[in-house]
């Protein structure tokens, strides 16, 4: 049997199906697995306990059992490719209401997750355009790629268009810095003078710039300063700024640094239920100008009929009444900042004077681990964990645009999830020190 170019594209090994498999197998396997890698968000009581009283609300109207008839016709039909319209409408509200950015239910689309989003939103503006400067419209065509403004970025990012990758990408500033009075972190920075001068941006070969905010893998949270002046280098060029808030504000908000979210109709801002606790909801929330939501509208139509309609039943009610952002606020934010801190301090004790930088925890449900001349790569690293019953990610998935063959701190990081128990947490980190230790110890040793 073969398949086509297109289906060879998505058939050959990635860095994202890599991953997906080899976390689907650990929940499989009857040995203990101390699951670091993965995106999954943690189990939080208060927010199950509200997502399960949500549920049943949805099967009745009131204290009497009689049926909900609302909830049962919505989740017995369609609703139109734009996604489900009374999720469409509160959404609207709750944004107007903290933000006041006048929105109207021709801004938003729902899509089947937040990959889902980012594979219509690539697609979009990367790939082949016609040039519009051609004088003959029927042949010529100019490629574009989506601009990464700051790397290491999500792994999920890097195969999603249809035909080859379409990326530029810009290495990012590296600053030590501390972290609540201690030694030992970094933070990356845009580097803006290089940002600029990339010839690719230079002469309309950029369709969108894209960061995600707080980034995965790092946690990193680019500055106000930062994203104002890419919200400005994109209407310079006039291409849309896409800005991806799986982990960020206002829900489920895990960010610990000062920052503000903005929108204009330059900018395509990209929501999720997963990270909430939802993820097997599969709900992505687009925010951009009408003609943007109208075109993923239509891909909507093609690829998925509609978008699924149970995450935003679920999330409807939540959302009319701020007690998504309630429980993003004083739920999810806080236990995953009291997570990070746990990690650090025990890394720090796994790790001791061995050389480990860690990124500065500013959101996300991650910590981004370099060691600065490791003897082997993070992807052998990868191998060697796994063996040992332990989940971590390699760096080198994470840096789309990027040549890693020339780049050797894409091969000295690896991703490290703080959502897993605490116990999980104490086995997985001394695992990574001891293997760690005694790579560096050989090498030393050698070297003698």
């Amino acid at each position: 049997m073969k398949f086509s170019k297109f289906g060879q594209k998505f058939t050959q090994p990635t860095g994202i199906s890599q991953l997906m498999d080899d976390l689907g197998d650990a929940l499989k396997s009857d040995q203990p697995i101390n699951m670091l890698g993965g995106g999954n968000p943690a189990k939080i009581d208060a927010v199950n306990e509200l997502f399960l009283e949500t549920y049943k609300a949805l099967g009745n109207d009131n204290d009497t059992g009689e049926a909900n008839s609302s909830a049962i016709i919505s989740m017995a039909n369609y609703s139109n490719p734009q996604g489900d319209a009374g999720f469409i409408d509160a959404l609207v509200s709750f944004f107007n209401r903290h933000y006041d950015w006048n929105l109207t239910s021709e801004n938003i689309a729902l899509t089947n997750g937040s990959q889902n989003a980012f594979f219509y939103l690539f697609n979009l503006f990367g790939g082949a355009f016609l040039d519009e400067k051609s004088q003959d419209k029927e042949s010529q065509s100019i490629d574009k790629s989506i601009l990464l403004p700051l790397t290491p970025e999500y792994i999920g990012y890097s195969d999603v268009h249809v035909e080859g990758q379409h990326f530029a990408a810009v290495l990012p500033h590296i600053d030590e810095v501390t972290h609540d009075g201690d030694e030992g972190f970094f933070k990356y920075r845009v580097d803006f003078e290089a940002l600029e001068n990339l010839p690719a941006l230079r002469e309309g070969r950029i369709g969108a710039i894209c960061c995600s905010r707080p980034t995965n893998p790092t946690g990193n949270v680019l500055t106000d300063e930062e994203m104002a002046h890419l919200a400005e280098i994109a209407k310079r060029y006039d291409i849309p700024l896409i800005i991806d808030n799986a982990y960020g504000m206002p829900f489920p908000n895990i960010i610990y640094s000062d920052a503000h979210l903005n929108w204009d109709n330059n900018t395509i801002l990209c929501f999720s239920l997963s990270k909430i606790g939802l993820p097997g909801m599969r709900t992505g929330i687009i925010v951009a100008d009408a003609k943007v939501i109208e075109a993923v509208s239509a891909m909507n139509a093609v690829v998925n009929l509609a978008p699924t309609r149970f995450g935003a039943a679920i999330a409807t009610p939540l959302v009319n009444d701020d007690r998504i952002k309630q429980l993003a606020d004083n739920e999810i934010k806080p236990f995953y900042q009291k997570q990070a801190t746990l990690a650090v301090k025990l890394l720090k004790e796994a790790l001791g004077d061995y050389p480990l930088m860690i990124h500065k925890p500013e959101g996300a449900i991650f910590l981004w681990l370099w060691f600065k001349d490791l003897p082997i790569s993070t992807s052998e690293l990868y191998e060697i964990l796994k063996e040992k019953g332990t989940l971590i990610v390699p760096s080198e998935y994470f840096f789309p645009g990027v040549d890693v063959s020339n780049y050797q701190h894409a091969h000295e990081c690896i991703r490290m999830s703080i959502a897993a128990d605490e116990q999980t947490l104490i086995d997985g980190i001394k695992a990574i020190g001891e293997v760690v230790c005694k790579l560096y110890d050989e090498a030393n040793s050698q070297n003698y």
